[in-house]
This record gives structure tokens, sequence and C-alpha cells, in this order.
């Protein structure tokens, strides 16, 4: 039995694979494929995530504190529509690792979950590889996953392998297919002495990184990423943070991600998607965000005097070890450092655009 994948575009193309977890990858007409399929039939198409005025409003319970509102509850509860995604748009390329921002209560797991599947929408479109999600047919549900760094899909007392024999069986992985799978995933993540030990001994990060292994090993074609990263150490999440992108530099999957760590979006993550109240604030390059939202440069300045007065250059932000730091409007640059390099003796001088929790904090603020 084969698998057809057919690509849209102006000049729609079928390839046939026999069967077996090949990686397909077809361009035609500027839409590209890449990606797994285990005897399912697979269709690709030029985005791989499509978003159209998404929309998901919940309606939350109401009640004075005191035992009257609690009497009165049982009659009649009032309750206050909130409306979690207020008509977001956006679409991914197949391929691309994407950070999907914003503060606590945006809407972000809420659209992580509809786009899985796992919420129907009030109202507007999805589709994801030509599937709407709601309908979790088996053929979206083998190509998908969604990773979430407060939720556990392990089991808690038995070893992370027997789980991975679990997920095998579920998504009818071939045997070969799937020990091919665990030794490239157990390279990548290094969990050789992990696989044997019960979850509930591993350490935060460890489990992690099993968590990782066990929901790609269908090999999926997008992957949803909530918090992957949340509670982990520098380390730990430096190492998920390199996994991810060679994983997605291997299979060509695409990756939306959620982090309030920004290291990791800086890491990953060329484009950024940004909401707040449900709204979509920001589509765009990363570098793109920092020009638009900031409106000054940080200037650090290591002088030969580390007593000298700098006030008069621009504000300074911070002094230590011999380095100055000016917060200094942008248009105005260059001209303060042509000043600071004609004034004094400088030993360095950096100039750099503001931190991007900054920019972000920024941008949530406006």
């Amino acid at each position: 039995m084969g698998c057809r994948s057919t690509t849209t575009g102006s000049s729609p193309v079928s390839i046939r694979l026999p069967t077996g977890g090949r990686v397909l990858q077809a361009v035609q007409g500027g839409a590209i494929a890449i990606g797994r399929c285990y005897g399912c039939r697979m269709e690709t198409f030029s985005s791989s995530i499509l978003v159209k005025d998404l929309r998901k409003s919940f309606f939350v319970a109401q009640r004075e504190s005191g035992v009257g509102a609690a009497l009165a509850s049982l009659v009649r509860k009032p309750r206050d529509e909130v409306a979690a995604v207020a008509g977001i748009s956006f679409s991914l390329k197949p391929g691309e690792i994407v950070g999907f921002l914003g503060p606590n209560g945006a809407g972000k797991t809420t659209t992580l979950k509809m786009l899985s599947g796992l919420l129907h929408p009030t109202g507007g479109e999805i589709s994801v590889l030509g599937h709407v999600p709601w309908k979790r047919e088996k053929t979206f549900l083998r190509q998908i996953t969604l990773v979430m760094g407060q939720r556990n899909q392990l089991v808690w007392d038995i070893p992370a392998v027997d789980s991975f024999e679990l997920n095998r069986a579920i998504y009818r992985i071939p045997a070969r297919d799937y020990r091919n799978t665990v030794e490239e995933l157990t390279e990548l993540l290094q969990l050789e002495p992990l696989l044997r030990k019960p979850v509930r001994n591993l350490s935060l990060g460890e489990r992690m990184k099993c968590e990782l292994a066990a929901a790609l090993l269908h090999r999926p074609q997008v992957v949803f990423l909530d918090e992957p990263t949340i509670g982990l150490d520098v380390t730990m999440q430096r190492r998920i943070r390199a996994f991810m992108a060679q994983y997605n530099k291997r299979y060509g999957a695409t990756v939306l991600l959620t982090s309030h760590y920004m290291a990791d979006v800086e890491a990953l993550c060329r484009r950024v998607v940004v909401i707040h109240h449900g709204k979509l604030l920001f589509d765009g390059d990363l570098a793109a965000l920092v020009g638009r939202f900031t409106a000054h440069k940080i200037i650090a300045v290591k002088l030969e005097d580390s007593d000298a007065d700098l006030g008069a250059y621009g504000e300074v932000v911070s002094r230590g070890e011999g380095v100055v730091t000016l917060r200094v409007p942008k248009e105005e640059t260059p001209r303060v450092t042509s000043r600071i390099l004609a004034d004094l003796a400088v030993v360095d001088l950096t100039v750099e655009d503001p931190p991007i929790e900054e920019v972000i904090e920024q941008v949530f603020a406006g």
C-alpha cells in the first residue's frame, strides 16, 4: 500500500512512496512538503497552519461572597462571557519555527488547543495540514503533536521506554521505524541512561526530555510546544533548544512555540506572532519587532577613566567593572557615539538593541 502526497499550488503534484516512514520532500509552485508517513495518506500544503479570524469565548460563573449569594446562585447563576481569543489570523509555512508570544491570559494555550483539536472554536477558520482540527481525524492526529510543559503523558510508575512502546502501539508505528526513531531521539537528547528508570525517579529536566521524545516518536509534521522549558535550569533549557533546532533541521517539522523565556525565542525563532487580550498585536521578524517597539539603543562604554561622568551623553542605566551603560534615543545614537569617541579616552564601545525581554514588556504595556 503506497502513501499519496498532494502538494497544492499553481501546479498540483502527486507523489507515491512505499510505506515505512520515509522522508517526503516535494517542491512545486512555491509549495514545500516535508514529512513522515506510516501507512497513512499524507497531504501537505503551501501553509502547514492557516488561521483566519479565530475566536473562542468562555462563560465564567460569577457570584459575591457570603451565604446569601451562595443560596441565590442556586436559583440564578450570573455568567460573564470572556473572549479568550478575539479574531486572530496568521499562517505558518512548512518547516517554519514561529514564536507565539503573549502575557499570561493572552490566549496562547487556548489557541494551541484549538489548533490541535482539543477545543472547538466559537468562530473563524482553522486548517492544519489541510484538516479541520476539531474533527479529530486519524490522519490528522498521526501528523501533529502537542507538548505542554505542565502536563505529563508518560506513565509515572513505569520506565519511559514502556510508555514509548504504548505510543508505538497507538500510532501503529512499524517496529523497524520505531527502533530507528528511538535510536535517533536517544542520540539527540542523550536519553540512554534515562529510558529504563521509572519516570517518578527522573528529575524535571530528564522527564521533559523523555516527554519530548515520546511526543515525537511518530515523526509529526506539526509540533505545538507550550512552555516546553518551564521550570528547567539554564543548562537543560539550552539542551532542549538545541534538540528542537536539530529536529526541525533534520525532519522539516513546522513548530509553533510559546515560551516566557525569551532565550528560547531568540535561539529558535526568526518570526514571532504576538497576541494580547486575545488579539493580534504583531506578526513578523523578531528583529522587526525590536525595531518597531523600541525607541532607544543601549550603548556600553569602557573608559580609561572609569569615574568619568557620562550623564551628558544619555541616561546612565548602570555602572560597574569600569563599564557604563547608557540608554540613548535611537535617532540620536550615531551623534552620541561620535561625541563619546571624540571627547573621551574610550577603551571599548558597543551599541545594541535593548534586551528582548524589555521589548516584549513594552509591547504588552502599550
